[in-house]
């Protein structure tokens, strides 16, 4: 069949949920046979979110290919199991340099470069290309920031010009709010209405409308909207709040959204979708009594998604343990040896967060001192497993002094170093070891164990490593390094076996767990804590 593209728009406010509304229906469409995949467009002219701190858009992801991506891909990934590359995340920044590159060698054959239609025809190829080259029967494109904005034009150009040539191989989704004014008691319409009609003052008429929502809206309401929006009454969608954001695509099919996807596309149903992998996790997740305590400590915990694909992780192996995550953060700044006892006691199990830089950073050694004298299990990742490496120098080989190159130049001690090609490099922006790496494991240690296997790959985004020169005399004093990329040699994993669990990983195994396929070392983490708990 051809390749269907379906384009999902927001107005109002931003935070509506676009990237859940369209892993949502990319689930949904997945169920029912059809191959998918899905694409951010983010309108703003950082080339990636790589050089941005947390305060500015949260954390950033990893592509398997090596692409610091927004975290809407997280979100693609966890509900998809797609694994997501460069191709599904672009910015107005690298859509710019593209077209500048272009202009340079010439391409333009002298011609006036201009938005329309070098800069939007430069986008329309980052979407068909993408449904070309992989063969998909759905593409869903997500067009970052909200209808009005003026970063946000040049895609919704593109958008716009792409419905009237794909035709009914086209369709546009539109997610706006609809308020709940307390003092007046009412939900109010008019601001979806004023966006729609934002979105068709630039020529895009919305095929399908999901309202957002924090309380029930009358069908009636509903029928006004359509009404008032040149939308079919059934193509008018709620998404009231809901206890889990994994609960979505259950909410959008009960209304018929994969349906109504299909009849709009003219594409033949394949039959009703297979939910029961899914319904089961839900299950697991709403019916679970018991709670397993985990401690995050790191630098950004005020901040909902700094550690997103760390706290959906846990939550997703607690619910395969019957387990509900009760996450508790610890702010690394505030953690001291005077107060460690009172912060740590009653943590099950403790994750020392990954970051960069100093900030904090002494209060991640507190916390892991605590857990190694007080035999909690503990995971380090990425900066965590460094800290982990630290710490483990300072108090038991007895190198006060060690850090890491990072926080201290002039350390004697550099058990963590700058690894060798990154000292000449200059440029911040996608220039750290980034993206998917072997790993080959020690047998009988606990990761090989979790996975099942000794060869992995997983994903990185660091410029530090474990310093080999220190590798005997850690593994002499009970810190064994029981993971190592088979090419290099890097020390990946580190662990302290007479411990119940203290692991570290310079990769980031939170970037492959899904809700489908939860992480072995995630798992095997919280099956620790709780016979932690229960001891």
């Amino acid at each position: 069949m051809e390749t269907k593209y379906i384009f999902v728009t927001g107005g109002v406010v931003s935070s509506l949920g676009k990237g859940i509304i369209s892993s949502s229906l990319a689930r949904l469409l997945l169920s029912r046979g059809y191959s998918v995949t899905i694409q951010k467009f983010d309108p703003y002219i950082n080339i990636d979110p790589g050089t941005l701190n947390p305060y500015e858009h949260g954390e950033c992801y990893v592509t398997i290919d090596g692409h610091e991506a927004d975290l809407d891909l997280g979100h693609y990934e966890r509900f998809t199991d797609i694994r997501t590359t460069r191709a599904n995340n672009m910015t107005t920044g690298r859509i710019f340099q593209s077209v500048i590159d272009k202009e340079r060698r010439g391409d333009y054959l002298g011609k006036t470069v201009q938005i329309i239609p070098h800069i939007t025809d430069e986008i329309k190829h980052s979407i068909l290309s993408l449904g070309s080259t992989g063969n998909y029967d759905f593409v869903i494109t997500e067009i970052g920031g909200t209808v009005g904005d003026i970063e946000s034009t040049p895609f919704l150009e593109a958008v716009r010009q792409l419905k009237w040539e794909l035709g009914k191989n086209a369709l546009s989704l539109h997610l706006t709010y609809v308020p709940y004014l307390k003092a007046a008691k009412e939900l109010k319409t008019k601001p979806t209405q004023h966006s729609v009609k934002q979105l068709q003052s630039i020529g895009i008429q919305p095929d399908i409308l999901v309202l957002r929502t924090e309380k029930d809206i009358p069908a009636g309401m509903r029928r006004k909207v359509a009404q008032f929006c040149n939308v079919a009454p059934d193509a008018v969608i709620q998404s009231i709040d809901a206890s889990s954001i994994y609960r979505v695509p259950q909410m959008m099919h009960e209304q018929g959204l994969d349906d109504l996807v299909l009849r709009l596309t003219g594409t033949e149903s394949k039959g009703t979708p297979d939910h029961t992998a899914w319904n089961e996790f839900l299950r697991k997740l709403e019916s679970a009594q018991e709670e397993v305590t985990i401690g995050l400590v790191g630098k950004y915990v005020e901040l909902q998604d700094a550690y997103k694909s760390i706290n959906e992780s846990l939550m997703q192996a607690a619910t395969y343990c019957d387990r509900k995550l009760n996450l508790v953060y610890i702010h690394s700044e505030k953690l001291t040896d005077e107060n460690a006892d009172e912060m740590l006691s009653g943590m099950d199990g403790v994750i020392i967060a990954p970051g960069f830089g100093q900030r904090g950073i002494e209060g991640k050694f507190v916390a892991l001192k605590w857990c190694r004298e007080h035999d909690v299990p503990t995971f380090g990742i990425c900066l965590g497993m460094q800290c982990m490496v630290i710490e483990y120098a300072r108090n038991v080989l007895g190198y006060k002094d060690a850090n890491s190159t990072e926080m201290d130049s002039e350390t004697k001690h550099n058990v963590i170093d700058i690894m060798e090609e990154q000292k000449n490099i200059s440029n911040m922006g996608g220039t750290m070891r980034l993206g998917a790496y072997n790993c080959r494991l020690k047998p009988g240690s606990i990761p090989a164990e979790a996975y099942g296997k000794e060869m992995v790959s997983e994903r990185h985004r660091h410029r530090y490593e474990f310093n080999s020169d220190y590798r005997e005399q850690f593994e002499s004093s009970g810190l064994e390094c029981v993971g190592e990329n088979p090419d290099t040699g890097l020390v990946e994993v580190v662990q302290v076996p007479a411990l119940k669990w203290f692991v570290g990983t310079q990769y980031h195994p939170e970037y492959q767990s899904t809700v489908l396929n939860p992480h072995p070392l995630f798992l095997s983490f919280i099956k620790a804590a709780i016979r932690n708990h229960k001891d």
